[in-house]
């Protein structure tokens, strides 16, 4: 930079620069608000669970603790512990990360992170006596199945990729943003897929999306990996990037596997404290949160064409 002094009017044009971000990285730390609305759930109740290590999973009387080879079965009135599936510490069953209970069989997402390549299985089980009745392998696929759930008449799931690096390698873990949200058929054939937005995913930082559950007002709600709030979610009306509507804060979880129990307007939220070895529902104020009002695009007729 020249050594000559600056004039007043000079002065001032430099400052308004900087403070633009013209001449520098200063804006940059500023951080950009959410640009959606916020809400805040209610703790209703808080029972002990021993394996919430990964997430949960959950149906008209029970829920489902799950953990990295466990997943033990609690009475929802009590929160006693009745049943556990243990897989062998050196058994195929690696890394359980969340579950969803469809027509009396729990399906659990499961991958073999955080080795490399990363495979990917949904593993059933049979609620009633916790025993394992069926694998679907996708083997390498698009990253590691994190979350599954069944909703207006497909399946959902999200094959999560990583900007940490694991142990004994060089290279992040697949790259957070090649994670997909991904609609699949009866037989867990992929028929379309999405993004999630660029926000969203640096709030993750160096993990990414590890829950995901359809809410009963018909949005898709999704956490990642440590920070207690969900982001609500609806398909784009075009493009391939899920549309953001709502941040909901759920105190006392740190991400990780969420669930969604089946009961309408009553229905509540279900998330997991590793830290203190809980699982927590919540009441959700979901009917308050209303789609974005936003003009996507317009048809222009002659003389108002966009040059």
């Amino acid at each position: 930079m020249s050594r000559r002094k600056l004039t007043t009017s000079a002065l001032v044009a430099a400052l308004s620069l900087v403070a633009l971000g013209a001449l520098g990285p200063a804006s940059a730390a500023v951080p950009a608000a959410d640009p959606v609305p916020e809400f805040t759930a209610t703790l209703k109740a808080t029972y002990p669970a021993f394996d919430a290590n990964q997430g949960v999973a959950v149906d008209d009387k029970y829920f489902y603790a799950v953990n990295n080879q466990t997943i033990t079965k609690h009475s929802r009135s009590t929160g006693q512990p009745l049943l556990q599936f243990a897989g062998a510490l050196d058994g195929p069953i690696e890394h359980l990360d969340s579950g969803v209970v469809y027509r009396g069989k729990l399906y659990a997402a499961h991958s073999n992170y955080p080795e490399w390549p990363m495979e990917s299985s949904i593993e059933v089980f049979d609620t009633r006596t916790m025993r394992h009745v069926r694998t679907f392998a996708f083997g390498i696929y698009r990253g590691s199945l994190t979350w599954l759930d069944h909703h207006d008449g497909f399946w959902w799931a999200t094959f999560a990729n990583y900007n940490r690096v694991q142990d004994g390698q060089t290279e992040p873990y697949g790259k957070t943003y090649n994670t997909q949200v991904v609609k699949l058929d009866d037989e867990f054939n992929a028929l379309q897929s999405w993004t999630i937005p660029k926000v969203i995913l640096d709030k993750f930082e160096l993990m990414s999306n590890s829950g995901g559950s359809w809410g009963p007002d018909g949005r898709l709600w999704l956490t990642g990996h440590d920070l207690p709030e969900a982001y609500v979610m609806r398909l784009p009306v075009a493009g391939g990037e899920l549309e953001w509507v709502a941040t909901v804060h759920v105190p006392g979880i740190e991400g990780q596997g969420i669930a969604w129990s089946d009961a309408g307007r009553r229905s509540t939220l279900f998330g997991i404290s590793r830290d203190n070895a809980v699982v927590r529902e919540y009441t959700v104020p979901f009917g308050s949160i209303e789609d974005p009002a936003k003009k996507y695009w317009e048809v222009l007729g002659p003389g108002s064409f966009r040059q």
